[in-house]
């Protein structure tokens, strides 16, 4: 058989198996990137603002992607519980992606505006307070540690870099943005902000 031949070679079959991965990457994912869907922003996205920015990089200092997607799927069960499904285009300037596929938490795409400020602070603060069941850690640190430090012209510059349109005057104005503020206000202006674009649409 000729298959034999491929089947005690290791070498041969892992090229391949390179090969026909290759071969299939190329056909599945390179189209994508010529659709105007999956490459341009939807209407009124707009990049993160300087305190979301560094929110967003708490979030994931913290581990909250590990249990906390950020893809709706559209399917019924999650358009019904969640929102709108989500679409590539507001996710044009995230570097990197949250999508996630791990669901130990609710997914978040759509959480933006659902709760008020004060729900985030006292969930994070202690998330038994207001969700009894709960079994998300508490980050009560995050009400003392201060944003002082944080250079977000800095990120900014790198994100400017790979598409993402901030402006000359974005950067000016990012470090003076974050005075006076603490770790616990970047988180919430960060949730405050997800899935807001599509929020409504059904």
């Amino acid at each position: 058989m000729q298959h034999e031949k491929i089947e005690k070679n290791i070498g041969l079959m892992i090229v391949l198996i390179i090969v026909a991965i290759s071969f299939g990457g190329l056909v599945e994912i390179v189209p994508l990137f010529f659709q105007k869907q999956t490459t341009e922003p939807v209407a009124g996205l707009k990049p993160l603002t300087a305190l979301q920015l560094e929110g967003r990089d708490i979030y994931i200092r913290e581990g909250c992607n590990v249990c906390h997607s950020q893809m709706i799927r559209p399917l019924r069960a999650e358009t019904e519980r969640y929102g709108h499904y989500s679409v590539a285009g507001e996710f044009v300037y995230d570097h990197p992606f949250l999508w996630g596929s791990k669901r130990t938490g609710p997914d978040l795409a759509r959480v933006g505006a659902r709760y008020s400020d004060d729900w985030h602070r006292a969930h994070l603060y202690n998330p038994r307070n207001v969700v009894p069941e709960s079994n998300m850690p508490a980050f009560p640190w995050l009400f003392e540690n201060t944003l002082e430090d944080r250079d977000p012209a800095a990120k900014m510059r790198a994100l400017r870099l790979v598409g993402v349109p901030y402006t000359d005057a974005d950067m000016e104005g990012a470090k003076a943005s974050l005075a006076d503020k603490k770790e616990i206000d970047a988180v919430v202006a960060y949730l405050q902000q997800l899935g807001t674009l599509l929020k409504s649409a059904r």
